[in-house]
């Protein structure tokens, strides 16, 4: 039995979203491209005579002018091109899967390339029109200007495959439910993210004061280790009442404990903004790729294929394997799980509500239930059953055709076939 993984702390937490920015990538690769120029001095003793002779400033000269000109008109394009893409991805898919473009490794890696091969050049230029170099420095920025020469063509091949999908409906989908897949993963091996179930029964003592937020926001990461060594200092259990994703309000309990040290470290395990974010919340990937099927439904777009094939992945990502049980990593922590029922009525309810009058819909959504209602899961089981009532009556409601009602029960579970 393996222990549950282990937490991040709010530092790397932050670093990390820091370092899925565009701006951070490009700026040290700009930085790469500004400090190369200033060491081609260092390499310059060890060129041969013979070989400096035959290199001629003019001819770096001119291919650093090519270089900066047509990288400057690259980046711009380039960056027309992503922003086309988050906002074809915002009105076709749904906006909340802007975050996971802007995140796009692909995209800043080759966004930084052009960017940093434009600043190499400009400088790259001034070293050379400055008498910065003599001709032995010449020749050494001429091999590095070849080298980033095919950096840039490498970086336009990867750039000109990674756009026939870029902004795509099935790409940006299937991006949401990757990331949902990990957040997912993460809590079947630990359910209360390392802590302690807290449920009706847990020991909360009488006295327990509570922990308030001091800002309105999602509470979009916690420091479970932080926590643990607070609690551990003070031998001291900290019940927590909420977890990533929740909304609370300023002034509203985050956790209670019986504890009367200083919560300035508390505050510091919590890291409230104002939206949610993928990581340590598997309902917010859940509700993304729901959104992306309602999109679909709408009438101004009226597309049921993307809605069939959103049921699909909320059936895959739902038929989880059965978790054994994980040990406790934080015994002084107390948590409430993401229910399953939670996930359910996240993914497939609002699907039920606004797909209730398409048959075809209704039909793969009761498909993609049936393996969750053989789920050796009791829980799932139930909430899959329930699932399956609800869009059953949504249907009954909104199909007028007779026909249409009867494929419907057929594709049905036995027991709602029964019910029916």
């Amino acid at each position: 039995m393996s222990s549950a993984p282990t937490q991040f702390s709010t530092t790397f937490f932050r670093l990390h979203r820091l370092s899925r920015r565009l701006w951070v990538r490009t700026s040290l690769v700009a930085g790469l491209g500004l400090i190369t120029p200033l060491v081609v001095g260092l390499l310059a003793p060890l060129v041969p005579d013979a070989l400096a002779e035959v290199i001629k400033s003019e001819t770096v000269a001119g291919l650093l002018r090519i270089l900066a000109s047509s990288m400057l008109a690259v980046t711009i394009f380039s960056l027309s091109v992503m922003v086309t893409a988050r906002q074809a991805a915002s009105s076709q898919v749904t906006p909340r899967s802007h975050q996971l473009l802007l995140e796009d490794t692909t995209t800043q890696t080759v966004l930084a390339t052009f960017l940093g091969a434009f600043v190499y050049s400009l400088f790259g230029l001034i070293a050379l029109t400055t008498d910065y170099t003599d001709s032995r420095g010449a020749t050494v920025m001429l091999g590095v200007t070849l080298t980033v020469i095919a950096l840039v063509v490498l970086a336009i091949l990867r750039w000109i495959e990674h756009l026939t999908s870029l902004g795509s409906v099935i790409e940006t989908t299937r991006r949401v439910e990757d990331a949902a897949r990990a957040a997912l993963d993460v809590r079947d091996s630990a359910p209360c993210m390392g802590a302690r179930l807290l449920d009706d029964t847990a020991p909360i003592p009488p006295g327990a004061q509570d922990f308030c937020a001091d800002q309105t926001g999602y509470v979009q990461h916690i420091d479970m280790n932080a926590l643990a060594e607070f609690a551990a200092k003070h031998e001291v259990d900290l019940f927590l009442l909420v977890q990533p994703g929740t909304m609370v309000r300023q002034g509203a309990p985050l956790l209670r404990h019986a504890s009367g040290a200083d919560p300035k470290a508390l505050r510091a395990a919590f890291t409230l903004g104002d939206s949610r974010v993928f990581s340590q919340d598997p309902r917010f990937g859940i509700i993304v790729l729901s959104e992306i099927a309602q999109r679909a439904l709408s009438p101004g777009v009226n597309d049921p294929g993307t809605a069939i094939d959103v049921l699909t992945r909320l059936q895959r990502l739902l038929c989880r394997p059965d978790m054994k049980e994980e040990a406790v990593q934080y015994p002084r922590l107390w948590m409430r799980p993401v229910t399953v029922d939670a996930l359910v009525h996240d993914g497939f309810d609002p699907i039920a509500r606004d797909g209730a009058g398409v048959v075809e819909v209704q039909i793969r959504l009761q498909k993609a239930l049936r393996p969750l209602i053989q789920s050796p899961d009791p829980a799932m089981a139930r909430a899959a059953r329930a699932a399956s009532a609800r869009a059953l009556a949504r249907a009954e409601a909104a199909l007028t055709l007779p026909d249409d009602m009867d494929r419907l029960r057929a594709c049905l579970p036995p027991y709602s076939a029964a019910s029916a």
